[in-house]
Formats: structure tokens, sequence, C-alpha cells
């Protein structure tokens, strides 16, 4: 099925942009300027996925994501590392014309860092011009999900594990760092146990294959098809004590580096007494990757 964007956006100018913090493999804390681009809807039509709310049906006109990512810089301070996310995929030639990857680069170039999001099936030619263009080093943000061998087709992101391993090997063979995006209670896997259990094992699998960094997302009913799914009890919401497990668990195991995505995480809690020292938790648990005394409630126990 294929989505239609929920609100009119201007082509030439982002939808969202913000300044953040982010340790980098050496664990130094590095300024980031994340830009949100608006683009084109994507191809893949994931049943997870709700990013298309904020898309445009047809690719920008040339030019429009330089002009995007000039208006967002002009008003966010220094940093040394930029994240294009687009909502789609970056290196879509159907999306962003490779023509206007020279200007972009140009634009980039006091950068040290560029993130960039795409999907593992569109990793190839493109993603090594446009590196070689790049003043700085190229990462490229792909979503593995799960690599669950029931739940990952039923995704309907046409991508295997062997697509994902194929896609890594692409990359790091070019010197293009990695970066993966991980569900936290993805369709079809209801039970908490094993949700936490194949987020962790889905972090292994990346970290084994050469992620740099693994982000873990919980997994929201935003959508009409992930309602459903939720009135028939194949999707459960995450908990927040899930997020904080999981977090635990990764870097008691040593990995480094994973992050919990913080972003709208009030419907993950039950209580309105603990939630923001746990959310601060485990902002202060991405920065350092070091474990934190757990929060505790004398209304919740932490049983929410």
């Amino acid at each position: 099925m294929k989505h239609k964007p929920e609100v009119q956006l201007d082509p030439f100018l982002p939808y969202h942009f913000l300044h953040e913090q982010e340790p980098d493999q050496q664990g130094m804390i590095r300024e980031v300027n994340t830009i949100f681009l608006t683009s084109k809807t994507c191809v893949f039509s994931c049943i997870f996925c709700d990013l298309w709310k904020n898309t445009v049906p047809q690719a920008p006109p040339r030019g429009a994501f330089l002009k995007q990512i000039h208006y967002a810089l002009e008003q966010l301070p220094n940093a040394s590392v930029v994240k294009l996310y687009n909502n789609g995929n970056f290196f879509d030639p159907k999306c962003l014309s490779p023509d206007d990857y020279p200007d972009i680069c140009s634009r980039l170039s006091s950068y040290e860092r560029v993130v960039v999001e795409n999907h593992p099936l569109l990793c190839g030619a493109l993603c090594a011009n446009f590196q070689q263009q790049l003043a700085g080093q190229l990462e490229i943000a792909m979503g593995l999900e799960t690599i669950h061998p029931e739940v990952l087709p039923r995704l309907k992101k046409q991508l295997t594990r062997d697509d994902f391993c194929r896609a890594a090997e692409f990359l790091l063979q070019r010197h293009i760092d990695i970066r993966v995006f991980l569900m936290l209670s993805p369709p079809f896997l209801t039970d908490r146990e094993e949700s936490i259990h194949w987020t962790l094992e889905s972090m292994h699998f990346a970290f084994a294959h050469g992620a740099g960094c693994c982000s873990v997302i919980p997994t929201r009913a935003t959508t009409a098809v992930m309602q459903q799914l939720q009135q028939q009890r194949n999707y459960q919401a995450p908990t927040l004590d899930m997020l904080e497990e999981v977090m635990e668990k990764a870097l008691q195991r040593g990995y480094r580096r994973v992050f919990a995505d913080t972003w709208d995480i009030a419907f993950m809690s039950r209580c309105s007494h603990c939630f923001e020292a746990r959310k601060q938790r485990l902002e202060r648990m991405n920065l350092t990757q070091q474990l934190e005394p757990p929060v505790h409630c004398a209304y919740c126990q932490n049983n929410s």
C-alpha cells in the first residue's frame, strides 16, 4: 500500500531541525546538527513506519535539498557532525539526483562526519560516489529492525538478513561507516521477554557485521495499520522498563555505542512521578555509555 503525505510541506524547507550531542567512537562528546529534510515518499512501505506523513508526493526539484540544508545550518550552531534524515532513502536517485551531490558536499565541507539514512537494498555505487566528493567521513544509517526469522519478512521491508550483510560488506569495503536502527517490540513479537531478547540478538548481529553504533527505537502504533495490529493483539506497545533493560544489558555486554531513542517516549510510561528522571537517566547513559544506578519510585516501584 502506498501512503499519501498527511500535510502539505514546502520542498525547499526542512520540516524540522535540531542540535544535539552524541559520543563518537572514542567516547568524546560531539556537537551534532540534525536536519529532517522534506523528501519524496519512500519507495518501501514498511508496515510499522509513519515517516511518510512528513513527505511530499514528488521528488523535490533540483537544488531543493541544498536549500533545505542551507536554511537549517544558517540557524543551527557550529557542530562537527551533521545528520541528514529524509524519511526515505538518500541514495534513491528518484528522490535526490546525483547531480546535486557536488553542491551538497561543498556545503557540508566543514563537517567531520555526515550521517544519512538509506535502505540496505539501495546501498550501491551512489554511496561511494557521494563519499568520494565528501570532505568528511560518510556514515550510513540503515534500518535492520530485527533479525527474528519470522518477524522480519512480515514487516514488508523487503529485506533479509543476507541483504543487510551484503550492504554492510559493500559499505565497509569502501570505508563508509554504518549506523543501525533496531526496533523494540516490533509487530508480531508481543511477549515482553522475547522482544527484549530479539532486540539484543539483533544488536549483536549488527555489531558483528560492522555497525559502529545501534539506536534502539520503541515501536509505536501511529498508523492505521499498526493500530489494527494492536487491536488484533499482534502488536504490544513497549514499556519504559523494557527500553531500560535493553540499554542496561547492552552496556553490560560491552556494546559500544548504543543509543536508546528517547524522542516522544512518554507513551511508554504509566507513572508520571518517575518518568522524567528515568528519561534523563537514559539520555545520560546515551552520552556516557556507562551504566547508572536505576531510578527508584515509591509510587510505581518502576513496574511501568
